[in-house]
């Protein structure tokens, strides 16, 4: 038996160490690599792997929208985030998008093979970095309001190109709208969050981790 493997990450040096380490486990195949969410989605798709290791922060569509994506169109498919956070929040995000593992950037090397066997045989995967107090939380769901919650996918998409600095047009192309559309979007998610100019949106894409500060 193979378990053939997809990694996502915008960093090159990280993505090849990955492949490498993996390319050592003889029952290991990576099968391909993507830079950013939008492309991870479009080749996952295609080839619906085992598993995918799925970088959190990174430009376009960040992690957990792109495992949202994934598990809705290849639901045999098991991602796991690779992520520098390891607050209840955001691991409790990347589980409601449906990824099966979670472990903090820091400790990737160590433990990424264990966690690949682990959501492989269909148990879930917890970074040993990760406090006991985080991950009560997240069991019991007891996480504190997200205000990420009270926008659509399609919505957090558009914040995170508006945070990137894509203009509407752009947005447009890069999700196949009208600029119109795109437009509705963005007004729709500003009365959510009552946040209504861009430095502000910006901010808050930052602070709730939608997209990163490089």
């Amino acid at each position: 038996m193979t378990i053939t493997v997809f990694i996502v990450d915008d960093h090159g040096v990280l993505a090849d160490g990955l492949r490498h380490l993996l390319a050592s486990q003889p029952e290991m195949t990576v099968v391909g690599l993507a830079e950013n969410g939008r492309d991870a989605v479009r080749s996952v798709v295609e080839t619906c792997p085992d598993v995918v290791l799925m970088d959190h922060g990174m430009p376009l569509l960040n992690g957990t929208e792109a495992t949202r994506l994934i598990r809705e169109r290849c639901p045999g498919t098991r991602v796991i985030m690779l992520s520098m956070y390891s607050d209840a929040v955001h691991v409790y995000r990347a589980l409601q998008a449906g990824a099966t593992g979670y472990i903090v950037k820091k400790s990737v090397a160590k433990e990424v093979v264990e966690a690949i066997w682990a959501v492989h045989r269909g148990g879930r995967y917890m970074s040993r970095q990760l406090a006991d107090s985080v991950i009560d939380h997240v069991v019991h769901r007891s996480t504190p309001d997200d205000p990420l919650d009270r926008l659509s996918s399609r919505e957090r998409q558009v914040l995170q190109l508006l945070a990137e600095g894509h203009s509407v047009a752009e947005i447009a192309a890069t999700l196949s709208l009208s600029p119109k559309t795109v437009e509705t979007y963005r007004a729709r998610m500003m009365e959510k969050l009552g946040i209504y100019e861009l430095a502000g949106l910006v901010r808050f894409a930052i602070q709730q981790g939608v997209t990163s500060l490089e």
